[in-house]
Parts: C-alpha cells; structure tokens; sequence
C-alpha cells in the first residue's frame, strides 16, 4: 500500500537540502515554517542525523541505505517519536529482514527503476 502518491504529499529533506540549509535542524525548521500543515520527512544516512531529526520535530524519517542491524539502532532510537521508512537497496530477497527491524514503512525504489523497458512505436497512416 502507498503512504503517500507523490512529491506533493509532503515535504522530503534530501541530502541536497540538508547542505544547502546548514544541517539537519535548520532543513527540518525551514521546512515547518513553510508545510502550511504538510508532514515534514528527513531522509538520513547515519544515527546522529536520526537523532538531529527527532530533535529538530520533524514527523518521520527515511532511513536511507541503512543495514539491518543500523535499522533495528535506528527503531529504538525513534521510540514512536517519528514514523520510520527503511529506503535504498531493498529487494523482494531483502524485504522480509528489513521489515522484521520494525520499521514502519518500505519503499521499494527498484519496483520502478529497475523495471524493463518495451519498446514500440505508433504509426499513423492516412486512410483513402
């Protein structure tokens, strides 16, 4: 099941905002001031930008190429204080470990990227 339909469903700090805007804190706190309402999500690649993040009040976390043992660190560290998406390498051979760290939600990237192509053309002709 989706959790959000796209980009508009809420804000996503990447790592390109969190170096534009200084760190982890001053993204999440640029982000509230503009969400007119709109749940803020930061994406972060250690434990020490979880903990920033939680910090910082953002309502959830993807918790980008992390290994199973760093997800499970990163479940406790959440307690429940944010929601937690495990992101990044994730395959239907991995799905079940990861799902098993306690994660609250998985996004599957390679369901689209790495989907095959089919190629074919339309051809129009003028009838008569």
């Amino acid at each position: 099941m989706n959790h959000r339909f796209g980009l508009f469903d809420a804000f996503l700090i990447k790592d390109n905002h969190l170096a534009f805007a200084g760190g982890v804190a001053e993204a999440v706190r640029r982000a509230q001031s503009n969400s007119m309402g709109m749940k803020v999500q930061v994406e972060v690649e250690t434990l020490a930008q979880l903990e920033e993040a939680i910090a910082a009040g953002a309502d959830s976390v993807l918790l980008d190429n992390m290994d199973c043992e760093t997800l499970q660190q990163a479940v406790e560290i959440a307690g429940g204080k944010v929601t937690t998406e495990a992101s990044g390498g994730i395959t239907l051979e991995t799905v079940r470990q990861v799902a098993e760290t306690g994660v609250d939600f998985i996004s599957v990237g390679w369901i689209t990227h790495s989907a095959p192509s089919l190629d074919f053309s339309l051809e129009l002709q003028k009838s008569g």
